[in-house]
């Protein structure tokens, strides 16, 4: 990691400070930040997995992009691969997120592991569950599930929206319930909300190329 990337990752922290402190405060705006009252009421793929969240957020953003340029940018995400385009101090090892798409990250199969740390395990890493190429893609781990959608709206432009939705496994694991609850409810929406608009800035690059996922 080169001092300068650090240097930029430790700044970008402190700078968003303030939303980490105060994100417990807004959590009823945050828990639906940027998605309208019928996005939020919506089905999502998933949400079967999980009846009984302790935590469920559904957020979205619009981009100027057509779905099939957006799709590359999801499905290459994870930590030691393209990062979250978030806090990469926090979830990427303080590497910088890429800014193209990476070809080797583009073939997504049912199974994949879409990790969260460089330790890979159902704790630490969600699997690919299902999905359809350019319009939705579910994860899960054992308690959580984190769903994509794309929809076309007019002039070349989509709509993302996203749901995530985890148990606090107080009963089976206090100590790791403790440190969910920390990270969901302090960490959560600050760095959700860098990697919806990460999402959209390099989704609406002109120089983007799209790539076509393909499954296997």
């Amino acid at each position: 990691m080169r001092t300068g990337d650090l240097g930029r990752a430790v700044g970008d922290v402190l700078v968003a400070g303030p939303r980490f402190l105060t994100a417990p405060l807004c959590r009823r705006w945050h828990l639906r930040w940027g998605a309208t009252d019928a996005e939020v009421a919506a089905a999502m793929p998933g949400d079967a997995l999980v009846t009984t969240p302790s935590f469920a957020a559904t957020r979205a953003v619009t981009i100027a992009a057509p779905p099939e340029q957006v799709w590359p940018w999801l499905v290459q995400l994870g930590t030691g691969r393209a990062g979250w385009y978030s806090y990469d101090l926090f979830d990427n090892h303080g590497r910088p997120s890429a800014e193209r798409i990476l070809p080797e990250f583009q073939a997504i199969r049912t199974g994949d592991w879409v990790p969260m740390s460089a330790t890979v395990n159902e704790t630490t890493a969600f699997k690919v569950t299902a999905f359809e190429a350019n319009r939705w893609l579910l994860w899960a781990k054992p308690d959580s599930s984190w769903a994509w959608r794309l929809t076309p709206i007019d002039g070349g432009h989509t709509r993302l929206v996203t749901r995530l939705k985890a148990c606090y496994p107080w009963r089976t694991s206090p100590g790791l319930a403790l440190l969910t609850v920390v990270m969901f409810e302090f960490g959560d929406f600050p760095m959700m909300r860098r990697l919806l608009l990460g999402i959209r800035r390099r989704a609406e690059q002109p120089s983007t190329e799209p790539a076509a996922a393909t499954s296997r």
